[in-house]
């Protein structure tokens, strides 16, 4: 199961065909209920899924309006007994105006209208680091995080002052060091992942640079009804991340 938001839908997608490639008579199932996507290959018996949910924590309608709750994760409930859990988050946490789903922040039993979304982004990551070591069985469970999936929407952080987006870009980064360095998120995703979870391993497929490169790899005016410089074509760069993917699974 692929657990998080539309990168994670990206690499699901990846996944779901390089799979039928691979058997391409084979005869499969397709289903999405509420935020649940999941395809089946009947004749093996294998599941590949996607949670939906682009915080990991949980968001909740009350009486004051929506809630992001750093601190809960009900949802939790649909990722026990997998084989196998892929989680992602990053790409919503610096959403704002009519794109964020969210009217306050709760943490600690407070309410927030706002904090520094990379604090808030570190205290959720903390509440999931809890919830993975608290509920899942290692030996029935592998959990990887998918890493940082970066954005191509400033060619400065390229060397590239006079691309405003990824829009008709043809070629990969030079070399193998992006210009514009790491996110701040991947700092604080590898101390979460390095100092929070005691019990269970976690293994991180670390993306975020081999996917900064590919400047070239979006869709970019093609994307679905609008500029896409966030998502990955397919094939593409999640093929990628699905085969570190697979060399982890096998290890």
């Amino acid at each position: 199961m692929f657990v998080g938001d539309s990168l994670s839908r990206n690499q699901w997608l990846s996944l779901i065909c390089m799979l039928y490639t691979a058997v391409p008579e084979t005869k499969y199932t397709a289903t999405t209920s509420a935020d649940l996507s999941t395809f089946t290959f009947t004749e093996f018996g294998v599941k590949v899924m996607l949670d939906h949910s682009v915080y990991l924590v949980d968001v909740v309608r009350e009486a004051k309006g929506r809630i992001l709750k750093l601190d809960s994760i009900q949802g939790g409930k649909r990722w026990l007994g997998m084989d196998m859990l892929i989680f992602n988050t990053w790409h919503w946490w610096n959403r704002r105006g009519p794109t964020q789903p969210w009217d306050y922040i709760e943490v600690g039993g407070e309410l927030y209208k706002d904090m520094d979304r990379v604090v808030a982004f570190e205290k959720a990551l903390n509440t999931w680091a809890n919830w993975v070591d608290t509920n899942i069985d290692p030996t029935i469970t592998k959990v990887f995080f998918q890493g940082i999936s970066p954005s191509h929407y400033n060619g400065s952080a390229w060397n590239e002052p006079g691309a405003k987006s990824c829009v008709g870009q043809k070629e990969p980064v030079v070399g193998s060091t992006y210009p514009g360095g790491l996110p701040a998120a991947l700092t604080v995703l590898k101390k979460v992942l390095t100092s929070k979870i005691k019990k269970v391993r976690v293994e991180l497929l670390d993306v975020t640079n081999l996917s900064l490169l590919r400047k070239d790899g979006h869709p970019s005016i093609y994307g679905l009804g609008a500029m896409d410089c966030s998502h990955w074509c397919l094939p593409g760069v999640p093929d990628t991340w699905n085969l570190i993917l697979y060399n982890l699974i096998i290890l």
